[in-house]
C-alpha cells in the first residue's frame, strides 16, 4: 500500500468537514428589503421555538446580504446555526 493511499480516508474527512463549515457560502445574498420573507421563513423553520418576530426583523437588517441568504438556504435549525445572523 503506497503512503498516499494511507492517508486517503483521512484526507476524505478533512475534506467533508471542509465542505461542511461552508455549507452555507453557496447561498444568494438577499437585501434588507426581503427580510419580512427572511424571517418568515426562519419562524416556519423554527417553529415554536422562534423568537418574537420584532426581534427577529431587527437581527435581519442589522445582518449581511449573505446571512439573510443562509437563512434562506436553512431548510432545518441546526442549519440556521451556521448563518451569521
Amino acid at each position: 500500500m503506497s503512503k498516499l493511499s494511507s492517508y486517503l480516508p483521512l484526507m476524505l474527512i478533512c475534506a467533508g468537514f471542509a465542505f461542511l463549515l461552508t455549507g452555507c457560502s453557496k447561498a444568494d445574498p438577499v437585501p434588507v428589503s426581503e427580510c419580512k420573507s427572511v424571517v418568515a421563513h426562519a419562524k416556519r423553520v423554527l417553529g415554536d421555538k422562534a423568537p418574537s418576530s420584532s426581534e427577529m426583523l431587527k437581527q435581519c437588517k442589522a445582518a449581511t446580504d449573505e446571512a439573510r441568504g443562509c437563512v434562506l438556504a436553512a431548510d432545518k435549525p441546526m442549519k440556521l446555526l451556521d448563518c451569521d445572523f
